[in-house]
């Protein structure tokens, strides 16, 4: 009789196994972005930038959009508001950049409401935005390489120095940095698809222009990201509206 309990419960234990239902594995985040990656496509995104520590404030806001080459960045359409700064809006096609506003409000010629750059892709206010772009197919595999992937969530640090040298975003952003070694802590949340939907990162404010305000403190930027794959298209500003001279 015992053998007979022994053996039906084995079987017993055997269904409940099989029929169990398996743990999904992670996504691939890398292989979800470049499956989204499709010229004249792109995503959107909402940013806040604030300063925690022994002062605490709320520094800019952003939105934007990002359109996407097989590569990653495209083109971008960034509008920041700053305090106490006139908003700012900043186009980028490919390595020239357009900014309106902002810091260049009154210092342009009459007549022309857009500064032509070269580089500067977040525009002034990339000084207090977002460093990490999951945009970028070799950012987000630095950050898969360096972080842990545990289900929806992407954990880990990076410096400065080695997001430089894979991101183009980073180095172009002029992110308000004065420190390579640097470390950026950074939260990446995923969709069920594997699609970043939200970037958290901060960093300490060591070494930046402005002591009396960011001394000992702490940058924590929160961006959100919409619209996985949606149509964009994102041109320069009209050549009439355009200048190089910044009239100093």
């Amino acid at each position: 009789m015992r053998k007979t309990m022994i053996t039906a419960l084995a079987a017993c234990a055997c269904v409940l196994t099989a029929t169990a239902p398996a743990q999904a594995a992670p996504k691939d985040p890398v292989r979800a972005l470049k499956g989204k990656l499709a010229t004249g496509h792109g995503v959107r995104f909402t940013e806040t930038t604030m300063l925690s520590g022994p002062k605490k404030a709320k520094i800019q806001s952003r939105k934007g959009t990002f359109q996407f080459d097989a590569k990653g960045v495209a083109a971008s359409d960034i509008t920041a508001t700053s305090v106490g700064r006139p908003r700012e809006r900043t186009i980028s096609v490919g390595k020239v950049s357009y900014t309106s506003g902002g810091m260049w409000e009154e210092r342009l010629p009459e007549g022309k409401s857009w500064l032509k750059g070269n580089g500067l892709l977040g525009g002034g206010s990339g000084f207090y935005g977002q460093v990490i772009n999951p945009v970028e197919p070799t950012t987000m595999a630095a950050l898969v390489k360096k972080g842990r992937l545990r289900g929806s969530t992407l954990t880990g640090k990076i410096t400065f120095k080695e997001l430089e040298k894979v991101s183009r975003w980073f180095g172009a952003s002029i992110p308000l940095r004065m420190h390579d070694d640097t470390k950026v802590s950074y939260t990446l949340t995923l969709t069920s698809a594997g699609l970043v939907s939200r970037v958290r990162s901060s960093y300490a404010a060591t070494g930046i222009f402005d002591t009396d305000r960011f001394e000992g403190g702490t940058i924590t930027i929160d961006s959100r990201f919409t619209g996985w794959g949606a149509k964009v298209s994102i041109k320069a500003p009209d050549s009439g509206t355009v200048t190089t001279d910044t009239g100093e």
